[in-house]
């Protein structure tokens, strides 16, 4: 069957995938009105078309943190990729080097960080980070991905306790035997603690807060960047702390049920920030219009979590590579119909919020 759309690759990976797996990865939380309204956003959303532009060449390239990228999509953080395919982030990462885009490695990933390194030397890569409870265990995988060459930090901020997904719990999952979260092989030795997504219980630290984004700058010279913002409030927190981006993200609804939709909450941190620093997207892309609508509202770039695993569970790298290269071909697609020649070309005047 030829993969067409986003849709067709979702479809495949859950009937080719385990139940606990599917079940893990699709997960929201709560009632997952969250996850689903990332989704939905898009579609209340219209476009203004603009005609008679000459599109016959289009150019899709864009910056993020100052470095080009050959169209304004990456890879956003998620875990266990080997649950998906036995290759796991390594596919991933020699994927998005090979579409020359950025990949957001997960501290929850089935490789390691000098394996996802060494399969894929010229990438781009920013690496994601949780605080821990022990300040250590943060302060040296920092320490790694930086000597490894990793770009930037994405601070992930909106999980001081992990969400409720019911599914999880009804399905007790666990990663199989044969899995690890690969960067802290070693570090947690065996305890009475019961395991939360493949690490003790409860060594997240839910005391993180704006003083930690100092202590961070104090250990390490990479940018910055928050994950997780979705109030202007925050937003304007964040500029104020000298971070240098933020991902506007609900965590793919994962985390607090009945909070806004990644896209209904972009324009006014867009507006907050002013360019004064770059603000990225994740949640709910499934099209390359979705793409257009996420810059036209003032994204830098977007990052798609679960169509990346539904990539791997398809064909690994190929898999991958065929939905950032689908993406990449929709959203050349959708600016040429929408009369942008280039990405400095799309702007808010592309877009009219439906009255349905």
């Amino acid at each position: 069957m030829a993969m067409v759309c986003l849709t067709d690759f979702e479809e495949y990976a859950k009937e080719h995938l385990s139940k606990a797996t599917w079940d893990y990865y699709a997960a929201g939380a709560d009632e997952c009105c969250t996850r689903d309204d990332n989704i939905l956003a898009y579609k209340r959303i219209r476009l203004r078309p603009r005609i008679l532009r000459d599109v016959s060449v289009s150019d899709t390239r864009t910056t993020v943190q100052g470095t080009e990228i050959s169209f304004p999509v990456g890879i956003a953080p998620t875990a266990f990729h080997c649950l998906a395919w036995h290759e796991g982030e390594v596919a991933t990462a020699r994927a998005t080097e090979a579409l020359n885009t950025c990949y957001i490695t997960s501290t929850y990933s089935t490789c390691s960080v000098e394996e996802i390194v060494a399969a894929a030397p010229n990438g781009y890569r920013w690496f994601q980070l949780y605080v821990y409870r022990d300040r250590k265990l943060s302060e040296q995988i920092v320490h790694r991905v930086e000597s490894l060459g990793y770009k930037a930090l994405v601070l992930t901020v909106d999980v001081p306790y992990t969400g409720k997904r019911r599914n999880d719990i009804r399905n007790q999952f666990k990663l199989p035997p044969h899995l690890k979260v690969k960067n802290f092989d070693g570090v947690f030795q065996e305890t009475a603690v019961p395991e939360e997504y493949g690490i003790p219980a409860n060594t997240l630290d839910p005391s993180i807060s704006w003083k930690d984004v100092y202590w961070l700058q104090s250990i390490t010279r990479l940018p910055i960047i928050i994950k997780g913002i979705l109030t202007k409030e925050d937003a304007e927190l964040a500029v104020e702390h000298g971070v240098q981006g933020i991902i506007v993200s609900n965590h793919g609804g994962r985390q607090l049920d009945g909070g806004p939709a990644s896209i209904d909450a972009l324009s006014e941190i867009v507006d907050t920030v002013q360019g004064r620093i770059e603000v990225y997207l994740d949640g709910g892309i499934r099209t390359g219009s979705d793409v257009l609508k996420s810059l036209a509202l003032g994204a830098k770039c977007v990052f798609i979590g679960r169509p990346a695993v539904w990539g791997l569970a398809y064909k690994g790298e190929e898999g991958v590579r065929e939905v950032l290269q689908i993406l990449n071909d929709e959203f050349r697609l959708s600016m040429a119909l929408s009369g942008c020649r280039n990405v400095a070309e799309i702007n808010r005047n592309l877009i009219q919020f439906s009255k349905l």
